[in-house]
């Protein structure tokens, strides 16, 4: 089956809103073997909106549209659907209780706009919205099946995983083909250098798609096979997904959607290992990210921002002449502030930063993007030299991302070095 899916929103359509909704529905389409040929953003207008409907209509099985269900007046996603069916709007009972029962917890009343959105069109099955007051709509017609969706995210993803995707399974049955994909997560290595890295890509795959997904702070590889049946595409996905990894194997720090931070964090309680951090350029965002996965006080002793040279040398015992000799932004005044962390925490390993992130303080020899991490156990002190890019908060994300991987690779007994 085909499948579009159509986000309705001028907040949207300008850039005000990232468009998050598609990339979870078309994921959760393919996972049951639908097939989306496409996705379109459409503003808050309804001729713009009914044009689009007929369109993607005509052309596909299954159309999905998010966003314009709300109870204000530039919300007309309703209204264009009974348009577009030639139907009318009734009361449903089950969605005006929900709405009121919504009100009574929340302690306030319901007033009339709220009261229509109990309104739905006549030839909907109503979809349950267990966190808001627009209920979702499930159209069936010509074989054909047209759902609409609240705009909210979570409110969307509540239909999606508990009524939309179990009702389309039901209706796809078992299909002809199998389609599986797998994402690995890679950190560290640009997108042009994972690519030559990995060597002739036809031999590779040999059928298989894989996809590059490069972001300010890694590059995802999702690999896709389809087959006739599940064992044959499961084998086919683990041997690429095996001849990636013993190509690049160093640079991918998980699969699926895990983040570098619970990688980290899990790491980190497994192991029953201690950390301290002190950032200097990043002002406390590593330290952030290893608080962010609820338990990090088993691992997690303190972070120290030590931001200016006194702050270095008065809490972290940075050698003053250190600092004169080879500045703030140096290996080691890296060295030194992950030496000293550890040593006031009491830690099994400290961890540092110190950079220039910019716009301003860069010289000729220490440019816009430097940055130093440091690293320091029992046994070894160490640092290592980055050069991110001009941007200052895309810079802090990275020296962010920077530091948890060089965390990863020291618990994982993986050289530091690229």
């Amino acid at each position: 089956m085909n499948a579009h899916i159509i986000t309705i929103g001028d907040e949207i359509l300008i850039g005000q809103t990232l468009n998050t909704n598609a990339a979870f529905i078309g994921e959760n389409l393919t996972s049951i073997q639908v097939r989306l040929k496409s996705a379109s953003v459409v503003g808050d207008e309804e001729n713009e909106i009914l044009n689009e409907f007929d369109r993607c209509w005509k052309n596909n099985d299954i159309v999905i549209v998010t966003g314009g269900l709300g109870p204000t007046h530039d919300d007309i996603t309703r209204q264009c659907v009974v348009k577009f069916f030639n139907t009318k709007l009734v009361e449903n009972e089950e969605v005006l209780e929900n709405i009121k029962n919504l009100f009574r917890k929340r302690g306030r009343e319901v007033t009339k706009i709220n009261k229509d959105q109990a309104l739905v069109p006549e030839n909907a099955i109503v979809i349950n919205n267990q966190f808001g007051t627009a209920p979702g709509m499930w159209i069936e017609k010509e074989s054909k099946v047209f759902i609409v969706m609240p705009g909210v995210p979570y409110e969307m993803k509540a239909m999606m995983e508990d009524f939309i995707i179990p009702k389309l399974e039901k209706i796809i049955g078992s299909p002809s083909s199998i389609i599986k994909m797998k994402t690995l997560q890679t950190t560290g290595i640009p997108e042009s250098a994972l690519y030559e890295k990995l060597g002739n890509i036809d031999e590779l795959l040999e059928g298989a798609k894989l996809a590059f997904l490069p972001s300010q702070i890694g590059v995802k590889l999702r690999i896709t096979v389809e087959g006739q049946t599940e064992k044959i595409v499961k084998n086919k996905i683990s041997e690429v997904e095996q001849k990636i990894r013993s190509k690049a194997g160093r640079y991918i720090f998980t699969t699926g959607d895990e983040s570098l931070e619970d990688v980290v964090a899990r790491l980190l309680k497994e192991r029953q290992i201690t950390i301290s951090v002190a950032e200097s350029c990043t002002g406390g965002s590593i330290s952030n990210s290893l608080t962010n996965i609820g338990g990090s006080s088993i691992y997690f002793e303190r972070g120290v921002v030590s931001y200016s040279n006194a702050a270095k040398v008065e809490i972290l015992r940075v050698n003053e002449d250190t600092i004169a000799q080879y500045g703030a932004v140096s290996l080691e005044v890296a060295r030194q502030m992950a030496e000293g962390v550890k040593a006031i925490s009491g830690t099994d390993f400290g961890i540092s930063v110190t950079g220039v992130l910019g716009p301003t303080g860069a010289t000729t020899e220490k440019p816009i993007g430097l940055v130093y991490i440091g690293l320091c156990d029992d046994k070894v002190c160490t640092a290592k030299k980055y050069l991110f890019g001009g941007d200052r908060i895309l810079n802090k994300q990275r020296a962010t991302q920077a530091a948890l991987e060089m965390i990863r690779r020291y618990l994982l007994g993986i050289t530091l070095d690229d």
